[in-house]
């Protein structure tokens, strides 16, 4: 039973793909992945997303980055965007943010496989006590490294002559 599931508009997205699946496999988040595209395979798409039980969904899409959208629009399930770069970068990134009213897409950086997993996490663990807390160990960690690194710092300006 997947509880994410990753479309790609593209096989060449599947580097941007591999970021998400390796934060899925970190917190033990089971995944499906496919590529179907919204212009050349819209029927795919819909079949997909229809018979899917996935709860979240995580579109990758360049160029016009019609499939998250398309996604939305067979789903009430949480949607989220990850725009691809390629030659006219902001194409993607504005495609997916101006969604029409009613058929929402989360967005996230462009190439952010990574960042769309983590969320996808976070909306999992709404209702996943154990995703919380492996999420807030991660932030501890994360903070840590933070001081730690502070600290590196603040001890190399002292000895800059």
């Amino acid at each position: 039973m997947a509880k994410v599931f990753i479309i790609m508009g593209s096989k060449s997205d599947f580097p941007i793909a591999q970021k998400a699946i390796s934060v899925l496999n970190k917190y033990g988040v089971a995944y499906d992945i496919a590529v179907a595209s919204a212009h050349r395979t819209p029927k795919r798409v819909e079949d997909l997303v229809s018979g899917s039980d996935a709860d979240v969904f995580i579109s990758i899409a360049g160029l016009s980055a019609a499939l998250p959208g398309v996604i939305a629009s067979f789903t009430t399930k949480p949607v989220i965007g990850v725009p691809a770069s390629g030659s006219l970068n902001y194409d993607a990134l504005l495609s997916i943010v101006q969604m029409p009213p009613g058929i929402p897409v989360a967005a996230v950086g462009m190439d952010r496989g990574d960042n769309a997993a983590t969320l996808a996490v976070e909306m999992l663990a709404l209702s996943d006590k154990g995703l919380a807390e492996k999420l807030c160990e991660d932030r501890k960690a994360m903070a840590a490294k933070v001081e730690k690194d502070s600290a590196f710092v603040v001890e190399e300006a002292r000895k800059v002559e």
